[in-house]
């Protein structure tokens, strides 16, 4: 009985390490275009080209290359951009029609401005336990987002 009991333990521990192996954890990468790239159906400047990204537009890495990496933007749409486009300063997109960018991360802090809907900002630093991230502005007011108001993060 002991021996059955040895072998199955062995054996579960085994099914699940390659369990394990098989279906690797990970977290979502996103990365930021350093300037305006265009996006195109396959890893080749000869593939069909689907559109232009512009400078800052935080993208999710679903495939990473040597030279491309396959993305996916803010509305799901999959396309490839040449790896060297993804050098930009870290950025989110405000999702939400509106968000409030707050002088602390708390929902009864003082408002310091309103974002709508597609404005990108630039991320400024590590989003706290509470889902608030710091964030700047292009015209340089800062301060917290709520990470349920952006997309990119």
């Amino acid at each position: 009985m002991l021996t059955v009991r040895r072998f199955c333990a062995g054996f579960l521990l085994v099914g699940g390490l390659l369990f394990a192996l098989a279906n690797p954890a990970s977290a979502l990468e996103y990365r930021s275009t350093g300037r305006a790239a265009v996006l195109y159906d396959a890893p080749s400047t000869a593939a069909d080209k689907l559109a232009v990204a512009g400078s800052g537009l935080p993208l999710e890495v679903v495939v990473d290359t040597e030279a491309w990496v396959k993305v996916r933007d803010y509305t799901g749409r999959l396309a490839w951009i040449e790896k060297s486009a993804l050098d930009g300063p870290r950025s989110v997109m405000v999702k939400a029609e509106a968000a409030t960018v707050r002088q602390q991360p708390r929902t009864d802090a003082s408002p310091v401005f309103r974002a709508v809907h597609g404005v990108l900002l630039e991320i400024t630093g590590k989003s706290d336990i509470f889902g608030w991230l710091p964030v700047k502005h292009a015209n340089g007011l800062a301060g917290w987002v709520s990470v349920q108001d952006i997309w990119g993060q």
